[in-house]
This record gives structure tokens, sequence and C-alpha cells, in this order.
């Protein structure tokens, strides 16, 4: 049996994205986002309402930077979630967490979130509160590498739980997708 749970974006999992940008002044800025995702090979999508410091950020910049949160700065990257940069200019330094220029952007890269996304700003729709970035640069901490790529159980990456207001940390593998080309192979 089934229950109707009408409309609601019950996506799982939703990855928690840390947003960084810089103030007009040159403040780092990080925003804990649940709603992103990739929008193509080349882009992301996030979904920021106009009222956010990140989202006035972005908009003068042209340009952010995208991390996963991870479990060990669980707390941290929750912070920058909860307090807003309208209300606390320096909550970035208040989080714990410490930040540097990106290679390539004009935003801040998280020292401690082993994957950063540095993006310029392809668009923005307020009404619907649509933005895509286009990716210029990735860069990653050799720490969450085997074999040269990311290794999701290093990473550590942590999602959101929209029903129930929780974060969950990343699984263990469930099976090596296309495996022989053709099925799934556990």
């Amino acid at each position: 049996m089934r229950k109707n749970f009408g409309k609601k974006p019950l996506i799982f999992p939703q990855p928690v994205l840390i947003i960084g940008t810089y103030h007009d002044d040159g403040t780092p800025d990080l925003m804990n986002a649940a709603w992103g995702a990739v929008g193509d090979d080349h882009q992301v999508f996030l979904c920021l309402s106009p009222g956010h410091k990140t989202t006035e950020n972005i908009l003068k910049r042209k340009a952010f930077t995208v991390a996963m949160a991870t479990e060990d700065q669980l707390v941290p990257c929750d912070y920058v979630g909860i307090v807003s940069g309208n209300n606390v200019p320096d909550k970035v330094e208040k989080s714990g967490l410490h930040t540097v220029k990106a290679d390539v952007v004009d935003a801040p890269r998280v020292e401690e979130l082993p994957v950063c996304i540095e993006c310029t700003l392809e668009s923005y729709e307020d009404v619907h509160c649509h933005l895509f970035g286009n990716i210029e640069n990735v860069t990653v901490d050799e720490a969450v590498l085997t074999d040269g790529k990311v290794d999701p159980a290093k990473l550590k990456p942590i999602m959101y739980d929209i029903e129930n207001h929780l974060y969950w940390s990343f699984g263990k593998p469930a099976g090596k997708a296309f495996a022989d080309g053709k099925k799934l192979v556990k």
C-alpha cells in the first residue's frame, strides 16, 4: 500500500553543497544549499532564492564555487546554512572553516572540503530561483582519490533528508553499474 504525499521534492539523495562567494569587501561567504545538481556535462544547477546574500554575491561577481559537504565537516557546514550572510557577514570565520581564492574563478575555495567546482554564472531566473553555472575548473584533494578518481568512501559526502531534516552519511557501494556493458554486477 502507498501513501500519497502530494507535491513534494522527495528525491534521494540530495547532496549538501557549500556555495562559496565573496562579499563586496572581499570577505568570503559560504552557504549550505541542498537543492542543486548537475545541469549538463559542463554546468551545475542551483535553486537559490534572491534574498540570500550568496545569490546577491554571485550576481555581482559572476563567479562561485561548489563544494560537497563532508561527514568530517558536518557541524561547520550546517552552521553556514543556518546563519545568514545578510546578518552575520563573518560567518565563515565563526564557522571554523578556512578559505583561499579559487584557482580559476573569483570565489573562495574551502580548504577543509576536498572537492571544489569553480563556476562562472551562466544565468539566473529569480521567479523560480534557477541558477546555472558553467564549470570552469575542478580541484580535488589527493587524499580522497583512489586510482586517480574521487573515492566516495574517502570523500564521505553527506546528504540531506528533506522529509526528516537530517543529514545522512554516504553508504557503501551497492553494485557496479553496467559492469559488463549489459547488466548490474554485484
